[in-house]
């Protein structure tokens, strides 16, 4: 490690005090140019082109166009983090790689059909919407680097390039592993991804696909066996390998497969007058998905802790392999906006090792079959008026369930907008709810006959301003809300907390309400950054738990040092939520659970960060929860899994452009 720091050192000397300017050089470069530009059909040399930042295009699955951003933002301090997102409404474990906890929770769908299950186990698991293609200038890495906790570090590494003007690549990946700071806590994870982008010469043909291959890897110790230890302050324990947890012979794992095409071929395409704006479009298209996943869990031995075994060792293990070919029809025209229609085939094949027979019981070993669906999109722009609708219905299959997504929004000018948005959605809930088998006795169930699908309505409302904030309300009402718990009728007892998790199926609606606004007050260079989210559910049965109110507030300081070859942030970041009765993690499932006997929560974590930027580098620096070295021992992300306590991290993200 200590090499490391020296290597560190160096890069931050090198990048401080080096004359180049944050951009990529300047070039001239005819692909980016228009060749047949004016200059050169009137046989003069073709100018210069200056590359700019903007040159660097990043492409997301809907299509909206973004570009690199070198800066540092406050923005930029709440994604540095293993998910690389904002994670406001999550409560992280202690280590990295193992679940989070929600503060926050939504309900929408974008797939009409079950996943796989294991929820828990796919905060870092990229699904096919969050894959990004890139049209770049010239080849762009993008390197983000972080400490993690003992024995190991956070590496994302991503490379993009174009073989012509037309053609982009990339490669990529993301790997970690990090012992923790308790025994048998050790987490790694890899996501491989490679994507492709290209769109021919007349502009006719377009294609972009990628692969991934992932894996997340986990010991799973279930908690802590004695929660004295942690919670007494005895400084015996405050080196946490001493603390006694309850497995040392558990693990989980979750690896998944994925190929995807897009591609599409313009019939009709027709431009206004003789400039390049397109004014009307047919074109068909062709979607193409197919993935591979399982979700394993493992003991050497069986435990008391999930009830009887049927055998002495266990080794769960649920399959699930999907592929789905989408044909569509898509119209253009700049008056009457974009229209597509399409239908699916999606087959899919979820299944276990054998048929299991309990008793009189019989539970199958496989679900598998063939869906057809017909779907429909439509988006239009009027000025500073956007309007998107979206809708899929499943015409046959076992799985059948409906989405239906519409949204309205006006952009007043750059820094005011408002949007309205509604959801519907009905759909099977996700395939370990229906089908599930287990070397433990209890953790064997099948509800294919009896579960209905979970239906979902939601309203949403966001106003965003640059003098008063943003905020927004959404309300959503659920029915058929499937969810693990323990069984009413069975008796709880010690050392068996986890023996009768099942799951279960609301019959009462569940109504929820979320309200988040968030503020940013500047005084000079001094700053106080305000987030705050409001929560209520009004539920017959405690089914749905969440904080009523989480808040996070950030005050710093920015400012250039070193005669602008710096620019500086520092400052202290406070995060609190409400006590409540947190949710549950059940390791052989790979699910949190529903739990109404321990209110946890009500404690603030602060952290101390101060991040730089010098050129196209973002260095990072934070000591996380400080508190914890003059505060009670009380702060859990889940019952039995505390949170971390103070650690010094840091790390970077570099950007380089050749």
């Amino acid at each position: 490690m200590r090499y490391f720091f020296l290597v560190f050192l160096g890069v931050l000397g090198n990048t401080l005090f080096a004359q180049n300017d944050s951009l990529p050089p300047v070039k001239e470069f005819d692909t980016l140019a228009l060749i047949k530009n004016q200059r050169e059909r009137n046989g003069l040399e073709p100018e210069p082109v200056e590359i700019t930042i903007k040159d660097y295009k990043i492409i997301s699955f809907a299509r909206d166009t973004t570009y690199l951003d070198t800066t540092l933002t406050i923005n930029k301090e709440y994604k540095y983090n293993y998910l690389r997102k904002d994670n406001f409404e999550l409560m992280p474990f202690a280590n990295v790689g193992q679940p989070y906890n929600k503060l926050g929770v939504d309900f929408e769908r974008k797939s009409l059909y079950p996943a796989l299950g294991a929820k828990a186990k796919h905060f870092n698991y990229l699904e096919m919407e969050e894959i990004d293609y890139y049209n770049v200038a010239t080849p762009m890495t993008d390197l983000f680097f972080k400490t993690t906790f003992e024995q190991g570090q956070i590496l994302d590494a991503l490379l993009t390039f174009n073989t012509s003007r037309r053609l982009n690549f990339s490669i990529a990946y993301k790997g970690f592993r990090s012992l923790g700071k308790y025994q048998f806590n050790q987490a790694q994870s890899g996501n491989f991804r490679t994507t492709a982008n290209y769109q021919a010469k007349n502009g006719r043909y377009s294609l972009r696909t990628h692969i991934a291959v992932q894996d997340i890897v986990t010991e799973e110790n279930g908690g802590l066996k004695n929660r004295e230890q942690f919670e007494s302050g005895d400084s015996n324990f405050s080196n946490r390998v001493k603390v006694d947890v309850r497995f040392n012979d558990a693990g989980n794992k979750v690896l998944g497969k994925r190929y995807f095409l897009d591609h599409q071929y313009k019939l009709i395409k027709k431009q206004k007058d003789s400039s390049s704006v397109e004014k009307t479009s047919l074109a068909i298209g062709h979607q193409f998905n197919y993935e591979t996943k399982y979700y394993q869990f493992t003991q050497t031995a069986q435990n008391a802790y999930f009830g009887d075994g049927l055998l002495s060792t266990i080794n769960d293990r649920v399959n699930l392999k999907t592929m789905n070919n989408q044909v569509s029809a898509d119209f253009y025209n700049a008056t009457l906006g974009s229209l597509q229609g399409n239908i699916s085939i999606y087959s899919y094949n979820y299944f276990l090792n054998s048929i299991l027979i309990i008793g009189t019981q019989q539970i199958q070993n496989s679900l598998k079959g063939e869906e057809v669906a017909l779907g429909a999109n439509y988006k239009k722009q009027i000025g500073g008026f956007l309007v998107k609708g979206a809708v899929k219905y499943n015409l046959s299959g076992d799985l059948t369930g409906t989405i239906l997504d519409a949204s309205a929004s006006y952009r007043f000018n750059e820094e005011n907008k408002i949007r309205f948005a509604f959801h519907s959605s009905s759909r099977m809930p996700d395939f370990n709810f229906l089908l599930f088998q287990s070397d433990y006795e209890n953790y064997n169930w099948q509800n294919t006959t009896t579960y209905e699908k979970e239906m979902v309505n939601s309203l949403y409302f966001d106003l965003d301003t640059h003098k008063w904030g943003r905020f927004s309300v959404k309300y959503s009402t659920l029915d058929n809300y499937t969810y693990f718990t323990f069984d009413p009728t069975k008796t709880l007892e010690e050392g068996a907390e986890n023996a009768f998790i099942r799951p279960f199926q609301e019959s009462n609606s569940v109504n929820h309400i979320k309200v988040k606004y968030t503020k940013e007050i500047k005084v000079g260079r001094f700053a106080l950054n305000n987030t705050l989210m409001y929560q209520n559910v009004a539920q017959s049965n405690k089914v749905l738990n969440v904080p009523q109110v989480v808040t996070r507030n950030t005050l710093y300081f920015s400012s250039n040092v070193f005669k602008k070859a710096m620019y500086l942030q520092t400052g202290v970041t406070l995060k609190y939520f409400t006590s409540y009765n947190m949710n549950a993690y059940n390791p052989l499932l790979g699910e949190f659970y529903i739990q109404n006997d321990q209110k946890l929560g009500g404690f603030p974590m602060l952290d101390f960060f101060i991040n730089a930027r010098v050129q196209q580098t973002r260095i990072y620096l934070k000591a996380e929860h400080f508190n914890s070295l003059f505060g009670g021992n009380d702060y859990y992300s889940a019952p039995d899994y505390p949170y971390r306590d103070f650690v010094i991290r840091f790390g970077l993200v570099w950007n380089f452009f050749s």
